[in-house]
């Protein structure tokens, strides 16, 4: 089992916004699990939170722009990217500005932080997706695309095609996350010479200059243009190398424009919220196309997660046999439809029925087509929930339990004699003053066949 993980302690690092031109200060801080990567605006009123999450994405230009509730973080990709290959689950990123800073326009500096805390093991298992099919997300319009195959580990490949002679066609994997922080972290945000004239002409890049982004010239570049570069970088003299690049900076790498690509890709794929055990191939990718299929993926997960069958072992030892839970239960037969209790927590609960051709019901239900009725399923569910909550007080003996509310009930397949059905109810909060509210799902043939949000009660038995 792999724990999840945070960092040792906070600790912070200063700069510019790359495109507000602002300082800013940024603090990591440890994280509870489960918590994510989230990002806190401390410089606004009552400290607003922004997780990192693909659906807050609302702006792609330039960078990875989430917003919530009209709170935003901009350019948060170098900085998830950080996280992911240093291998942490849970942290509390805190601005007071709306923009990370771009330090030297790649994740080094970030990394470089988090190592010199160090990273520390939590008490909770860490979740993966593990891929076992193909996924894919394309975007017609400018022809990249993004996909997803089954792989022991997260592998990520970028394929970079712009179409220019000074960049031409240049590629970069990482087999393995370890990866990360020697091979991919120190690669630079780059830009052309044509788009760099925008960015000046629309007042962005304000707190760019040579050291933090890697300049393309694919173009001639005119005398005025050279003397604008000058002014925005701070520069006395700006010329072109013979690589076709800006000069006051030499490439760390001959593809790091791809390998910053793949950065961008690992920070951007952060926002799906889950690590992920699967090959992913970027062709031409860039923040579009990455957090749109970072949304799609998300979806997928979400509800592959919803359905997702627990496995247990049927034939070990059960955590209660009928006999202990006639023992808590009033229930009896006909009307008692919880078999054994597989296992038992806090917050959850799982039972077993095997549905047999004896039961009373199928005499009617229906003659010549025996079916389940649905409300015994969700009994069923009910008394496995009602194991967890009696067992919340110290003589259950003493008491019964009552149905108060039954919600989102839906039937999904049917259940037939010889099924074995496994039913899951888990705390959707604590148990106070005797009531029980659980999230309950009914399984059989690797599939989930029901499910219901119950609500009950316990009370007293009254003395006769």
């Amino acid at each position: 089992m792999v724990k999840q993980k945070t960092i040792n302690s906070e600790i912070s690092l200063t700069g510019v916004g790359l495109h507000t031109g602002k300082e800013v200060k940024m603090t990591f801080k440890p994280a509870p699990v489960n918590n994510g990567y989230t990002f806190v605006r401390v410089d606004l009123e009552g400290s607003p939170i922004i997780e990192a999450d693909a659906n807050y994405v609302v702006n792609t230009q330039r960078g990875t722009n989430l917003e919530k509730l009209g709170v935003k973080i901009q350019t948060s990709e170098h900085v998830l990217a950080a996280f992911v290959g240093c291998d942490v689950d849970n942290v509390i990123i805190e601005l007071n500005e709306s923009e990370p800073p771009i330090m030297d326009g790649s994740s080094k500096y970030f990394v470089e932080a988090i190592e010199k805390v160090g990273v520390v093991e939590q008490d909770a298992e860490r979740k993966y997706y593990v891929v076992k099919e193909v996924i894919s997300f394309t975007d017609e319009t400018s022809g990249s695309e993004i996909i997803v195959m089954p792989a022991d580990d997260y592998q990520v490949t970028a394929m970079v095609d712009f179409g220019t002679k000074v960049l031409g066609t240049q590629n970069a994997t990482m087999k393995n996350i370890s990866e990360f922080k020697t091979e991919i972290a120190n690669s630079r945000t780059f830009s052309f010479l044509h788009e760099l004239e925008t960015l000046l002409e629309n007042g962005l890049i304000k707190g760019g200059d040579l050291n933090n982004a890697i300049v393309y010239v694919d173009k001639e570049i005119s005398p005025s243009t050279i003397e604008n570069l000058k002014v925005a970088f701070g520069k006395d003299s700006i010329s072109v190398k013979p690589n076709g690049i800006l000069d006051n900076l030499t490439l760390h790498y001959p593809n790091e424009a791809a390998r910053h690509k793949l950065l961008d890709v690992v920070g951007d794929l952060a926002l799906v919220g889950t690590r992920i055990k699967g090959k992913v191939i970027a062709n031409k990718p860039g923040h579009f196309v990455n957090t749109q299929f970072a949304k799609k993926l998300a979806k997928i997960i979400k509800i592959d997660q919803r359905n997702q069958i627990p496995l247990y072992d049927l034939h070990k030892e059960p955590f209660m046999d009928i006999t202990k839970i006639m023992a808590m239960l009033p229930h009896r037969p006909p009307f008692l439809l919880v078999d054994k209790i597989l296992e038992m927590s806090d917050d959850h609960v799982v039972g077993l029925k095997n549905v047999t051709m004896n039961e009373d019901f199928f005499v009617g239900h229906f003659p010549g087509a025996p079916v389940m009725p649905g409300v015994l399923i969700v009994e069923a569910m009910a008394q496995t929930g009602g194991i967890l909550i009696l067992s919340s007080v110290p003589d259950p003996e003493n008491y019964l339990t009552y149905f108060m509310k039954i919600d989102n009930v839906k039937f999904k397949h049917k259940v037939l004699p010889g099924d074995t059905l496994v039913f899951k109810c888990d705390l959707i909060s604590p148990i106070r003053r005797g009531i029980c509210h659980m999230q309950a799902n009914a399984y059989a043939n690797g599939k989930l066949v029901a499910e219901a949000e119950l609500m009950a009660q316990i009370a007293k038995k009254q003395q006769s």
